[in-house]
């Protein structure tokens, strides 16, 4: 798959949330189960669904209770987010593992998997200015479609950018290596205000 379909398929997925434009809305996922497909609408569902839910926390009049609520969903929308990147990039380790080295075979900063998180969330930004792009007064239009614009550079960008490092690790160019997040926050073993309880 292309960047550019990843993109797409992110962006198939924003356009079928907002038809309930609920965070408690199920997901429906129309590709099969345990498909790579399905796997990537899976991940910019739960982007897509924590977007809103860090929308609902940010007024200054949110009720206390309720948006120490919308925090622990969101932490475990993120350790489900990361979850969902760490099998994403089994996906890609699986297929460089079938893949000879070269000699001058370089290592990367981030994997395909977190440059394809960063699309994903790229996806739900130009969502969202195209939005505000056409709303409002004229002067917030013309900021929010500079931005747009921008958004659309970095769309161009980050897509060849993902395509070049695939390519790269498909010809043995690039070796592949997963360091997983091991996040502490969330885990009652490793965390000092869960484990002293």
């Amino acid at each position: 798959m292309k960047a550019i379909d990843l993109y797409n398929l992110f962006e198939r997925q924003i356009k079928d949330y907002h038809l309930t434009d609920s965070v408690d809305a199920e997901c429906h996922n129309p590709y099969p189960e345990g498909s790579f497909e399905a796997l990537l609408w899976e991940k910019s569902w739960v982007d897509t669904v924590q977007w809103h839910l860090e929308d609902l926390v940010r007024p200054d009049d949110v009720d206390p209770v309720y948006a120490l609520q919308l925090k622990r969903r969101i932490d475990r929308s993120n350790q489900r987010r990361t979850d969902l990147v760490e099998r994403i990039d089994d996906h890609y380790m699986a297929l460089s593992n079938q893949v000879e080295l070269q000699p001058d075979a370089r290592l990367n900063t981030e994997t395909p998997a977190w440059a394809i998180d960063r699309l994903s969330i790229l996806a739900l930004k130009v969502y969202h200015f195209d939005i505000e792009a056409r709303r409002g007064d004229d002067e917030h239009r013309q900021r929010c479609q500079a931005k747009l614009d921008t958004l659309l550079v970095q769309r161009q960008d980050l897509t060849a950018a993902i395509d070049a490092l695939l390519d790269d690790i498909a010809t043995g160019h690039c070796q592949m290596r997963l360091y997983r997040q091991m996040k502490m926050y969330n885990d009652p073993s490793l965390n000092p205000m869960l484990y002293k309880k």
